[in-house]
């Protein structure tokens, strides 16, 4: 091992971060996140971590269950990062899991700010000397980091598990042209066909389909994204590709935002399955049986047993061709 290590957390994922510390055989750090009468949010770390490696894992993400939003998300986390500054930590690393404001990563129109740096200078400012998070909504987010930033992937725990189903005649489906380098990653590790589903959005929530770019007549289906909202797009995508002949339609979607309409959307789409990470916590009552969340704990506790011991962390995804 490298420095004396130690993870820490806020309220948002906390069995993420717990599932994280059981793969790597170490324990939870004794923080205490809470809030002020006023609605201010409260941290205090109850250990010693003075001269630690410290990873504050803590998704920038709502939680049903607890009440919480993005915005208390993300408040958790700079004061944890500040709480660890000031208590002497060696070094600070921000883990990810999903990076919220990441879809505002330009300006696509007047008068628009750019989030996604904005949340960058935020914990760069709190005190984080290192960041990594898993699938960004674009790879571009990395530059906005002045910082080292490890991207991690989940596409070999996702194809792990349709490998081990050997589903037959396989077409993997990218929902739009922006993310045809991942679906085809997904394809080329599957030994599956790659289709992409041609699309324009008309709101923040609703999208028409243009065009079908491939074949999927007579063909089982994946659909590979790397987040789903309110599940307009994804259930469209699924309604197109059935009305163009498709078999059995599953879909590997990897932050289940799950907003709005989505669940209602879900359950009364064509999708015979949506495979989502516990990137972002799904509550129990939206797990229904199309829905199946697995777990990326695997993936951030390697990236963060390689980070503390200074190994090489984009060795992890050798036998997937999801970069250059």
């Amino acid at each position: 091992m490298g420095y004396d290590l130690k993870i820490l957390t806020g309220n948002t994922n906390r069995a993420l971060a717990e599932d994280i510390c059981s793969h790597i055989d170490t324990h939870l750090g004794r923080a205490s996140v809470k809030i002020f009468p006023g609605g201010e949010t409260h941290v205090q770390i109850d250990e010693n971590i003075r001269g630690t490696d410290v990873f504050i894992v803590q998704p920038v993400c709502g939680n049903k269950d607890l009440n919480l939003s993005p915005n208390d998300a993300l408040m958790e986390l700079l004061i944890l990062i500040d709480a660890a500054r000031r208590a002497s930590a060696r070094r600070i690393t921000a883990v990810l899991p999903y990076y919220g404001y990441a879809r505002q990563d330009r300006k696509d129109r007047p008068r628009v700010p750019i989030t996604a740096k904005l949340v960058a200078n935020m914990i760069y400012t709190a005190g984080a000397r290192r960041a990594l998070s898993l699938d960004l909504h674009s790879n571009q987010i990395q530059g906005f980091f002045d910082i080292p930033f490890d991207h991690l992937y989940s596409i070999n725990i996702f194809t792990d598990y349709f490998a081990a189903k050997d589903i037959p005649d396989l077409t993997v489906v990218s929902p739009d042209v922006g993310n045809i380098k991942m679906a085809r990653a997904y394809a080329e590790l599957l030994g599956a066909d790659l289709a992409v589903v041609d699309k324009r959005r008309t709101s923040g929530t609703d999208t028409e389909v243009m065009n079908l770019i491939g074949e999927v007549e007579n063909r089982n289906i994946i659909i590979v994204d790397d987040l789903i909202s309110t599940g307009g797009s994804l259930c469209e995508a699924a309604a197109t590709l059935k009305e163009r002949g498709a078999l059995d339609i599953s879909a590997c979607i990897v932050h289940p935002v799950l907003a709005g309409p989505a669940i209602e959307r879900i359950e009364n789409s064509v999708l015979k399955e949506l495979l989502v990470a516990n990137s972002i916590p799904v509550p129990e009552s939206d797990q229904n049986g199309r829905i199946k969340v697995l777990s990326v704990a695997p993936i951030l506790g390697e990236a963060i047993r390689r980070i503390n011991n200074d190994e090489s962390v984009s060795t992890l995804f050798a036998n997937a061709r999801v970069e250059g």
